[in-house]
């Protein structure tokens, strides 16, 4: 509930998400409704971010946006429902400029669904996520640490993190934390698009 919001909280007092990754023109991928330009005054550099939502089209395929269009690409929690994975990050990577900057969040497959399939929280979830595991019991599981080798050709990682801000390992295992309003638990991966030397899409 409200992931983003969640997320802003903690981003405002990275120094980077003011000068580095929120810079620019953005798009924010499954924003609603909890978009990500409602912080705009928050992050100052980030100058005006589309939300796409449903009614824009297949966030797998982004449809109808060009090419190296965008300085930063934001989507949280949006990455789960996608049908192929890796199609939908092809996509996400096509339309960030070069020396652009991918912010994904994604649920934790330990924190969220506590090991069961379907996810009990949300039917619609297709698959489970985990940074690194050599076997897991979720039988949709993906290893983020794979999704980054795949993409290596294209994207440089710039950071790979479990967040956990407020959760509560004392709680009952079948609590869905992320319900409250303090509780963030998920994985955040920030890719930096290869092709641009100056380490900045706002050059």
């Amino acid at each position: 509930m409200w992931e983003q919001s969640k997320a802003a909280k903690r981003r405002f007092s990275d120094g980077l998400f003011h000068s580095r990754y929120f810079v620019g023109e953005g798009i924010d991928i499954g924003g609603k409704p909890d978009p990500l330009h409602q912080f705009r005054g928050v992050f100052p550099m980030m100058r005006e971010v589309r939300t796409w939502d449903l009614e824009d089209g297949d966030a797998q395929y982004m449809e109808g946006v060009p090419d190296d269009r965008y300085d930063f690409v934001h989507s949280s929690h949006c990455l789960e429902h996608m049908h192929d994975v890796r199609v939908a990050l092809g996509h996400w990577t096509r339309i960030l400029k070069p020396g652009g900057y991918l912010i994904v969040t994604v649920p934790d497959e330990d924190l969220y669904e506590h090991g069961e399939w379907p996810s009990r929280y949300n039917a619609d979830h297709k698959w489970s996520f985990t940074i690194c595991k050599r076997s897991s019991p979720m039988p949709r599981s993906i290893n983020v640490v794979d999704l980054v080798k795949d993409f290596a050709d294209r994207l440089e990682l710039e950071r790979l993190q479990l967040v956990t801000d407020f959760f509560r390992t004392w709680l009952p295992p079948d609590t869905d934390q992320s319900m409250t309003l303090a509780t963030e638990c998920g994985i955040e991966v920030i890719w930096r698009k290869r092709g641009n030397d100056k380490g900045s899409a706002a050059s």
